[in-house]
């Protein structure tokens, strides 16, 4: 928990997509903590009491809402934002979804699916997922950035030398994370706020939660940084490391080929196993199982593996 807040950014200081011609919400100064309250990557169209309807319904042009933006005084291009994230208030709800046409099997798995998610937002206990099954948590926010020097509305999806969506589980609190400012005042700003995710957030939605967070903005002038980078306080996996992991490969000469063949043998691996619809364990596979590039040098083939928690489903 970090000390008092400089500042409190309203979730109704909100907007869709990059564009640096979007005015501040507020000038501050290095060093200043700013508290944000973020929305989930829905914007709120998907609720406790939703239902895999409401999926279809989707309106695309309310996706990934950021809070912000914040100029920072004295930021100009070529300069660093660092950004120490401090806490996260989590809601105790959010939720999970297949989206047809999104995600690394979209040709797989072609009809909507949500999960509904409660958690404990004090304890932050695993959250059940089914008979049997619980997640581990871990908050942090999926879209972190700065305005983009090239003019107009950008989309807020695909991730930018800015930083965006990049969908990194390991920006949780304690870690600090640098970007490359493009324009003056860098603009930040941040949502799509997590309770858990894996690395790849394969199906395309993590468990998708609204919740506050602070962060710590400091310049470092000059700093010339080609692209983001970022510092953790300590392990990143402990939270599901403790019964080991199922692991499944896929080899050849395109790692997304083999990226997609690792997740869906994982897919079969755990529907024929605990009896779950493929869809639930294609979900499963996006909150808490991590994709990794094993091997990338014994040409001309390389590996892919998808590894599970087993603390998961044990």
């Amino acid at each position: 928990m970090c000390g008092p807040n400089d500042y409190t950014i309203h979730g109704a200081h909100h907007h869709f997509g990059w564009d640096h011609s979007i005015p501040p919400v507020e000038t501050v100064a290095p060093g200043s903590t700013v508290f944000f309250e973020c929305r989930d990557s829905s914007a709120g169209q998907l609720t406790p009491e939703s239902t895999v309807a409401d999926v279809s319904t989707l309106d695309f042009g309310k996706i990934n809402p950021v809070t912000g933006p914040i100029y920072i005084d004295g930021a100009e291009p070529g300069d660093a934002v660092k950004i120490t994230i401090r806490h996260f208030e989590p809601s105790g709800f959010g939720w999970t979804a297949n989206i047809p046409g999104f995600g690394l099997l979209a040709d797989q798995f072609e009809d909507p699916a949500l999960h509904i998610w409660k958690y404990d937002p004090d304890s932050m206990a695993p959250s059940l997922y089914g008979p049997g099954g619980k997640v581990p948590l871990k908050p942090f926010a999926g879209t972190i950035g700065l305005a983009p020097a090239e003019p107009g509305l950008h989309s807020i999806v695909p991730p930018r030398r800015v930083g965006g969506n990049m969908d990194i589980r390991d920006l949780s609190a304690g870690s600090e994370l640098y970007l490359p400012v493009e324009v003056a005042g860098a603009l930040f700003s941040i949502g799509d706020t997590h309770a858990a995710q894996g690395d790849g957030e394969v199906c395309g939605t993590a468990i998708e939660s609204p919740m506050n967070v602070a962060v710590t903005l400091d310049l470092v002038k000059d700093a010339k940084l080609a692209m983001p980078r970022f510092t953790t306080p300590g392990p990143v996996t402990r939270h599901l490391d403790e019964k080991g992991y199922e692991v499944t490969t896929g080899i050849g000469e395109d790692l997304f080929a083999g990226a997609r063949a690792a997740l869906s043998q994982m897919v079969d691996l755990l529907a024929g196993r605990y009896n779950m619809a493929p869809v639930e364990a294609y979900m499963l596979c996006s909150v808490c199982g991590d994709l990794r590039i094993s091997e990338i040098v014994d040409q001309p083939n390389w590996v892919v593996s998808f590894y599970f928690p087993r603390i998961v489903l044990e």
